[in-house]
């Protein structure tokens, strides 16, 4: 029996250039994010897995840790030690959820909760980075969100 194969399109050659490539755009972009996040970040002393812990938390003060895990598409292994390094520094509690016990709660402390005041800081800093209006990242965004959702459907 013979394998189906999908139909290929003729790529010029330029298009298979390094920088002619739309993965590696999105690769390299997102490792000069983490290094803008970093300075803007050292300031008030989390690390941008953290910040993004914190963001979910800011939003909802208490979460169990597998939704967390969830909604940033991290597994526990990743998840765990992030969330052992913000209870060290103050900023959540983990406790066993009192009506199933196989579920660990993440809550803010009130320290934590403060932490939230920085957002607007965080946010304008990185704006300010990237050189793009509200309305820019807003495109940007539901562009990059939409090509997420194509590739998951395909994987």
């Amino acid at each position: 029996m013979k394998a189906r194969t999908a139909k290929t399109m003729k790529i010029p050659d330029g298009e298979k250039r390094l920088e002619r490539q739309l993965c590696f755009a999105v690769y390299s972009t997102a490792h000069a994010f983490t290094r803008a996040y970093k300075s803007i970040l050292d300031k008030v002393g989390l690390t941008y897995p953290q910040y993004l812990v914190m963001l979910v938390l800011w939003e909802k003060s208490e979460l169990p840790v597998k939704t967390i895990g969830e909604q940033l598409d991290l597994d526990s292994g990743t998840l765990s030690p992030l969330l052992k390094r913000l209870e060290h520094n103050g900023l959540i509690t983990r406790t066993r959820d009192a009506r199933d016990e196989r579920q660990v709660i993440v809550s803010l402390t009130p320290k934590g909760q403060a932490m939230r005041s920085e957002i607007d800081i965080i946010m304008t800093s990185i704006g300010d980075a990237t050189g793009c209006t509200l309305d820019e990242m807003a495109t940007i965004r539901e562009a990059l969100q939409r090509l997420r959702g194509n590739l998951t459907a395909t994987a």
